[in-house]
């Protein structure tokens, strides 16, 4: 479908679903993103409205894409209009940001993306019965699950606690997991949603093509900024005082492969590891090219 003739509807306009938002605007796309409570329009070409007065535009849209991760409760965007978006008429393309974390520990194992997820948190028991609820939409059109692995980008990478003095190397050799940059999902999103596929549900690992070590990236991170990065400390010592969400990411060990994904997709990625991400988020944030 020519850009001109979508019309996109992004729940949840946050750092990635912004993004995906801005550039389908400058695609030429029509483009709509719901934000929470008081609408403030921003010179940005993207339409704003509150989530909760989505329905005109669920019934004008032809693709649509969920950021929202579920509650307790399931998913909120599906709690309220999943009947609203069944019988959407011009709609084409549902997608939905899910997390690699549905395929749980693997003992730092491979997974792909025809691998059976097995969930060992309760997030990720969340995100898998909100890819169910999801999939049960896919009988007239084409959904997209796109499993998401660590987001990073400008504004959300090592080198933002790094300047704060905030930054931790924590050291657990053989934990290496991969991650994904900002605008590789955008090229993901929007070359899925143009592709001809009248119904059906399909999972697309969203992922860069190295699995690194925590430490190391801080240390590439320190390295571009021209800092002597923090001293390492061993897993054991930092577990006691970590958050229960970085106990929940590092619980489990697991490799995840997407090379279907760029075949289904046409794709190379633009940062295929963290080195080159990193170096594309300096250069952006500080007009430098790092050497």
């Amino acid at each position: 479908m020519a850009s001109e003739r979508m019309r996109l509807l992004v729940f949840g306009l946050g750092y990635t679903g912004g993004a995906v938002a801005r550039f389908a605007v400058s695609a030429g796309a029509a483009t709509t993103g719901t934000v929470r409570g008081a609408v403030t329009q921003v010179d940005d070409g993207v339409a704003r409205i509150d989530v909760a007065d989505a329905g005109d535009a669920i019934a004008q849209a032809t693709h649509v894409l969920s950021t929202v991760p579920p509650d307790t409760s399931g998913d909120p965007v599906l709690a309220r209009y999943a009947p609203t978006l069944a019988a959407a008429p011009e709609l084409r393309w549902l997608g939905y940001l899910s997390t690699t974390g549905v395929y749980g520990d693997r003992a730092g194992g491979w997974v792909d993306e025809t691998t059976e997820p097995a969930p060992t948190s309760d997030r990720g028991c969340r995100r898998l019965s909100a890819e169910a609820e999801w999939r049960a939409l896919a009988d007239s059109r084409a959904v997209d699950l796109f499993r998401l692995a660590g987001i990073y980008g400008p504004g959300r990478s090592a080198f933002d606690d790094l300047r704060a003095g905030t930054a931790r190397r924590i050291a657990r050799p053989g934990h290496a997991f991969g991650r994904i940059h900002r605008d590789d999902i955008v090229a993901a999103v929007w070359a899925a949603m143009p592709q001809d596929r009248s119904s059906g549900a399909r999972v697309l690992n969203l992922v860069d093509d190295e699995p690194a070590e925590s430490a190391a990236v801080v240390a590439e991170a320190a390295r571009l900024l021209g800092v002597a990065p923090p001293d390492p400390i061993p897993f054991e010592r930092a577990w006691p005082a970590m958050s229960p969400m970085a106990r929940s990411f590092w619980a489990e060990d697991r490799k995840v492969a997407c090379a279907l994904t760029r075949r289904e997709l046409g794709l190379r990625w633009r940062y295929p590891s963290y080195r080159e991400g990193l170096r594309a988020i300096l250069a952006e944030e500080t007009g430098q090219c790092p050497a």
